[in-house]
């Protein structure tokens, strides 16, 4: 990754986590995924700020380049499920059980999802999505 890359990503992440709006944040992550295309984090973060801001067409092939990106990465096949769930593609399972797999073989990662799940329904209340995901991965 290029110094200008780390420095665009967290500036951009640290604002998203002190509670910028995903609609003030999502221009950065364009920037970023444009300037860095193949670092997964960046994709990840734009489906998500994308599945926050309605746009599941969007989300889709974000997560979906993210994952190829970077297939282990949890939060990318979560952000694929839901981004799957709310166009209505089908094999959302195969990723919900491979998130499900890394949660168990990796607690810190599970408290990450945890964390990411609570901040997805505090910023989007009623997320239909989000709350069956949840709901999978506590089965």
């Amino acid at each position: 990754m290029t110094a200008t890359y780390e420095s665009l990503f967290d500036q951009a992440i640290g604002r998203y986590q002190q509670g910028a709006a995903p609609e003030e944040v999502i221009g950065d992550f364009l920037s970023i995924t444009a300037q860095a295309p193949r670092q997964s984090a960046g994709w990840t973060c734009l489906a998500w700020l994308q599945l926050l801001l309605e746009q599941p067409q969007a989300a889709l092939q974000s997560a979906r380049t993210a994952v190829r990106l970077n297939p282990q990465d949890p939060q990318a096949r979560i952000n694929l499920s839901l981004a799957m769930l709310e166009t209505g593609a089908k094999g959302v399972r195969e990723h919900i059980d491979m998130v499900k797999r890394v949660m168990v073989m990796a607690p810190e990662l599970a408290s990450e999802i945890q964390d990411s799940i609570a901040d997805g329904l505090q910023r989007k209340p009623g997320w239909t999505a989000m709350e069956k995901v949840n709901s999978w991965l506590q089965a």
